[in-house]
C-alpha cells in the first residue's frame, strides 16, 4: 500500500502502510520509548496527535487486553520503523497491524524515523498528515495545503477524551473525586491501591457540584492539549482547592498552576518517553520519569506555588506545590505505565495528605 507522512514545512516521507486505510491531520510528535507502544496507543493524552516511535521495532511483543489505558487508541496516527507481523509473547492476542486495522488507526512504516525525529528536535512539532491508500498516486501538494490550513491551537480536545457521566470504582479508603481530563487506567489503578474510593466526573463538572459531595480530596488527570484551551477548569480548581486536598498530574498540575496565576507554555517538542530525570528540590534525589507532555508551567511561579521538582534534561518545571494549602501537582506520570515506577510514592503521600487534613495536622 503507498502511504507517506506529508509536514507542514513540505517534507516528505514515503513508506509502506500498514493498519487502516485512510488519511489523518494531527500533530507530528515522537516518544522515545522502547516499550510500552500499546499503552502510548491508547494513553489519551495523544488525542490529537500523529506518534512516532523512535526504537526501531515495534510490535514484537503483540497486543492485548491488559496493557490499554483507555477504551481504545487515541492517536491520529502511528509511525514506526518496523513493524513486526509475528509477534513472540505468551500474552499476544493480536498483531499491530490486526490491532490498527480493527480500530481504524493509520500506521505508517519503513521511513527513517530518526531523520523525522532530527526534524521534529530542529524545527519543533509540526502539523502533518498520514496517508494509506492503495489508489492512485498521492497528490502531495493537495495534502500539503490541508496541513498548512489545520489548526491545532484553540482544540479542546479534552471534550473528545473526558467521561461523559461520572462513574465510581470502590475502594476501602478516602473518597476522592477524580476530575477527568483524558484520564489513564493505571492512574485510577494506583489511586485506588493507595487506599482510594473514586468517584470520577467529567471535566465540566461545577466546583459547587463536587464540594457539595463533600469528598476527602480531588485527583486532577492528565489529557491532551493546550491547557489555556480548557475553559473554566482554572476557576473550578481555584475554588476546590479552598476546601480540599489537590493532586494533579501532567494536564492536572498545569491547571493546578494557571488556578494560582502562573503561565504555561509550549514546548519546542515537548517531552514523550520513559527515562526523564528528575530532581526532587527538597531531598536531591533523581527519579527516572515517563512522561508525555507538549506543555510546560513557566518558571516564573507567583508568591503562593514553589517548585519541587526540576528536569535535569532542560530545567523545566516538574512539580510545584501551594505554600499553605494541601495542593501540589507533578508534570510526569508516577503511575508509569510505561516507564519506572520510581515515583510511585506520590499517591501515598496524597492519601497521607487527605488524613492530615481530615485530623487537623495540616
Amino acid at each position: 500500500m503507498k502511504a507517506a507522512l506529508v509536514l507542514e514545512d513540505g517534507s516528505v516521507f514515503y513508506g509502506k502502510g500498514f493498519g487502516y486505510k485512510g488519511a489523518n491531520l494531527g500533530e507530528v510528535v515522537f516518544n522515545t520509548s522502547m516499550t510500552g507502544y500499546q499503552e502510548v496507543l491508547t494513553d489519551p493524552s495523544y488525542t490529537g496527535q500523529i506518534v512516532t516511535m523512535t526504537y526501531p521495532l515495534i510490535g514484537n511483543y503483540g497486543l492485548n487486553n491488559d496493557y490499554s489505558e483507555s477504551t481504545g487508541p487515541k492517536v491520529k496516527g502511528f509511525i514506526v520503523r518496523e513493524s513486526c507481523a509475528e509477534p513472540s509473547n505468551w500474552k499476544a492476542r493480536e498483531t499491530l497491524n490486526g490491532y490498527l486495522q480493527r480500530n481504524k488507526i493509520i500506521g505508517l512504516a519503513g521511513i527513517d524515523t530518526r531523520a523525522l525525529t532530527k526534524r521534529l528536535r530542529t524545527s519543533g512539532v509540526m502539523r502533518g498528515i498520514i496517508i494509506n491508500t492503495s489508489g492512485d498516486e498521492i497528490n502531495i501538494s493537495s495534502l500539503l495545503q490541508q496541513v498548512q490550513n489545520f489548526k491545532i491551537q484553540g482544540q479542546n480536545y479534552v471534550e473528545e477524551v473526558t467521561t461523559p457521566e461520572p462513574y465510581r470504582i470502590p475502594g476501602n479508603g478516602k473518597r476522592v473525586i477524580v476530575m477527568d481530563f483524558g484520564i489513564k487506567h493505571s492512574i485510577l489503578k494506583r489511586l485506588q491501591e493507595a487506599g482510594c474510593d473514586l468517584t470520577v466526573v467529567p471535566s465540566f463538572t461545577p466546583a459547587e457540584e463536587i464540594i457539595k459531595a463533600e469528598p476527602d480530596g480531588i485527583f486532577l488527570s492528565n489529557g491532551p492539549g493546550d491547557p489555556k484551551d480548557v475553559p473554566g477548569a482554572t476557576q473550578t480548581i481555584r475554588e476546590l482547592c479552598k476546601h480540599f486536598p489537590v493532586f494533579g498530574i501532567c494536564l492536572g498540575q498545569q491547571l493546578i498552576a494557571m488556578a494560582f496565576g502562573a503561565d504555561t507554555y509550549k514546548l519546542k517538542f515537548g517531552h514523550r518517553g520513559a527515562n526523564h530525570p528528575v530532581k526532587d528540590l527538597k531531598t536531591g534525589r533523581v527519579y527516572i520519569t515517563s512522561q508525555n507532555h507538549g506543555y510546560a508551567v513557566s518558571p516564573e511561579l507567583p508568591d503562593s506555588l514553589v517548585m519541587t521538582h526540576k528536569n535535569l534534561n532542560d530545567g523545566t518545571v516538574e512539580g510545584i506545590a501551594h505554600k499553605e494549602l494541601p495542593v501540589f501537582g507533578v508534570q510526569y506520570h508516577p503511575e508509569a505505565a510505561p516507564g519506572p515506577l520510581d515515583s510511585g510514592y506520590l499517591f501515598p503521600k496524597f492519601v497521607e495528605l487527605m488524613e492530615s487534613k481530615r485530623t487537623g495536622v495540616a
